[in-house]
């Protein structure tokens, strides 16, 4: 019987049902646990844009673990080593963000995976993936339980996205709205409906090679159309994003900054 973690993530991915998932900046195993017991779908662990090392992102995937709640990271790039360094301490699904072109997917895929599938390197006596080696079927399993999700969110993402998607072993692709925006010319404006079309469109690519497509979507309105223009996991909040919002609008309620001199300049 095998003893390796199951991704159920991936496997979610071959499903009917939208996931919904949270973004996670905070570098706070605290704020982990409240997103992980939420009731999302998955919560993404933000190590691109988030200040999170290598040791924090594990305590997030540690602080995650016992929920029934998937993990995602996003790394701050792509490169084999750092591949390697996250998988070994846990996670099971990467979303490499920035991916422009068909040799960027391919290279990522094969820093996922063990030979012959890939150049992943071996150290499962070190790595908690393994269960420091008490895992004793990681390593005959380990590839199929990785999930590969490349985010696409540049032009030149959206010019190769037939290339990229068609890469073996890519298991869905990720439209970064935020990125794609700033890139058509709608800085901060990633619901412009330019910006909508042209993500509705790489679904349809997506969607015609046979994987699954993902999107940032922070209202229902904007969720509910992606939904609708059939992707399979929604990113619907930023944990940061929310409590920074929920606690200006609380002191909103009960303090007039409109007027108060003593607090000029700051």
């Amino acid at each position: 019987m095998s003893m390796i973690k199951k991704n159920y993530f991936k496997r979610a991915l071959s499903g009917t049902k939208p996931l919904f998932g949270l973004w996670q900046g905070i570098a706070d195993t605290s704020v982990a646990e409240i997103g992980a017991g939420a009731g999302f779908d998955w919560l993404l662990v933000d190590a691109e844009h988030g200040p999170f090392d290598l040791r924090s992102v594990m305590n997030h995937l540690q602080a995650i673990e016992p929920y029934p709640v998937s993990a995602i990271v996003r790394p701050v790039e792509g490169s084999a080593a750092l591949i390697k360094q996250l998988l070994d301490i846990g996670a099971q699904t990467l979303l490499v963000p920035m991916v422009d072109t068909a040799e960027q997917a391919k290279k990522i895929v094969a820093a996922a995976k063990y030979p012959p599938m890939g150049v992943r390197g071996l150290g499962t006596s070190m790595a908690r993936a393994a269960n420091w080696n008490r895992t004793t079927d990681y390593l005959e399993k380990a590839n199929d339980e990785i999930c590969v999700v490349l985010q696409i969110e540049t032009l030149a993402g959206l010019r190769n996205i037939k290339e990229i998607v068609a890469v073996e072993g890519v298991d869905a692709v990720f439209i970064g709205p935020s990125d794609l925006s700033a890139a058509m010319g709608f800085v901060g404006n990633p619901g412009h409906r330019d910006v909508v079309a042209a993500i509705k469109e790489a679904f349809k690519v997506i969607h015609a090679l046979g994987k699954q497509a993902g999107v940032l979507a922070v209202t229902k309105e904007l969720a509910d159309k992606y939904v609708q223009a059939g992707a399979r996991f929604i990113g619907v909040g930023v944990d940061a994003a929310l409590l920074a919002n929920a606690t200006r609008q609380l002191a909103a309620q009960f303090i007039d900054r409109s007027d108060d001199k003593e607090t000029a300049g700051y």
